[in-house]
């Protein structure tokens, strides 16, 4: 137990140094702003998202691109409140923006994919960018794409996410889902500092429509519910396109929070479902040290509890663990200038590895409940 221990513990602090170099070599982007060239369909998918439109309109009509070079196409995945009708109305209300609103029809066991699939194909502009109906986009998203694709020619772009900021009296939840958030976007930001890309965020996420094409889109990933980004980031890969990361408090989408520990807990244990049908080596190992980590916490704190096991040792993991973590977190926290929110980082540290350990396993014997909808493993 004690030399199983010590292994996982120096792979894991290992792989995460790794990725705070490469998070490091990702330079923030100050390109010169270029003048508009390429043309962006902006895609969002959206079920039963009512409370979340108008925030999302407001952040659309604030977009600072012209508006002869990007289209809107709202796909509704079958909403049984009002969302659809607040799209219509959006859409009568501003006949300056070149917005579509589809239907989304059902082919696969991803409804997401099904949705995206449809407005890609009816999409007229050269670059696709997916978001969520529960985000906001900064003004400056577009200009920040169209210029890093400009000075790079990357053909799939990947950029920032973060949690919408809330009062000045944060909860535990929103806290605890904000260090998460920073730890995801580090581990993004350095897969593709060392050239690795294995992690992206589908509610800011750019790609070509021919590269989208050329990878055959989301053929043999159509039955797993969720990785729409992941996997074609993974087809991208392989394929050798050029991808890159924009890494631009510019370029930054915020996105809604969960409102509760059990929504938090299905919506993770969503992203873990799709960690199986990995095709690459590295994020797949990467995922086994993490859980191994994190489980092997759990076990410590039982045996230390049964009193099986003295505690130095699981301080030892715990401390270890601890003090990269918080380098790397704290590197992505400083990034989206949420430092401040790192007070949340040492009650969040204690619950994160049975929380972890708890969807992983979950993930892997169980389907989960989304939006209304059951999903099979």
């Amino acid at each position: 137990m004690i030399a199983a221990a010590v292994i996982i513990t120096l792979l894991y602090v290992l792989a995460m140094l790794f990725l705070l170099y490469g998070f490091s070599q990702v330079k923030n982007f100050c390109g010169s702003y270029s003048a508009p060239k390429t043309g962006f369909s902006i895609v969002i998918p959206y079920r039963d998202e009512a409370g979340n439109l108008p925030l999302l309109f407001k952040s659309l009509l604030q977009l600072k691109y012209p508006p002869e070079m990007f289209e809107i196409i709202a796909v509704d995945d079958a909403s049984q409140d009002s969302s659809e009708g607040l799209w219509k109305d959006f859409q009568q209300e501003n006949p300056q923006l070149n917005l579509k609103l589809l239907q989304n029809i059902r082919k696969s066991g991803s409804p997401k994919k099904d949705a995206l699939a449809l407005a890609i194909g009816s999409s007229k502009e050269d670059y696709i960018l997916t978001t969520d109906a529960d985000c906001e986009l900064p003004p400056g998203l577009l200009s920040n794409y169209n210029s890093l694709i400009a000075e790079t020619g990357a053909v799939a772009v990947a950029a920032p996410v973060a949690l919408k900021t809330e009062g000045p009296k944060m909860s535990f939840l929103r806290g605890f889902q904000e260090m998460d958030f920073f730890s995801l976007q580090a581990a993004t930001m350095g897969g593709f500092g060392v050239d690795i890309p294995f992690m992206c965020n589908g509610a800011n996420f750019c790609y070509s429509k021919k590269a989208f094409l050329e990878v055959n889109g989301f053929e043999e990933n159509l039955e797993v519910a969720s990785g729409d980004d992941i996997f074609l980031l993974e087809k991208f890969q392989k394929k050798g396109l050029k991808t890159a990361f924009l890494k631009s408090a510019g370029a930054i989408v915020r996105s809604a929070p969960a409102s509760s520990w059990q929504e938090l807990f299905f919506q993770r244990v969503r992203w873990a479902a799709k960690t199986s049908a990995y095709q690459s080596f590295f994020p797949k190992s990467l995922g086994l040290l993490v859980f191994s980590m994190n489980l092997l916490l759990v076990l410590l704190s039982l045996l230390v509890l049964m009193t099986v096991m003295p505690p130095g040792l699981l301080l030892m993991v715990f401390l270890l663990k601890f003090n990269v973590d918080f380098y790397l977190i704290y590197s992505s926290a400083r990034f989206f200038e949420r430092e401040k929110g790192m007070k949340m980082f040492f009650l969040s540290s204690i619950v994160y590895p049975f929380f972890s350990s708890s969807v992983a396993i979950f993930s892997f014997f169980s389907g989960y409940h989304w939006k209304g909808r059951h999903f099979r493993k």
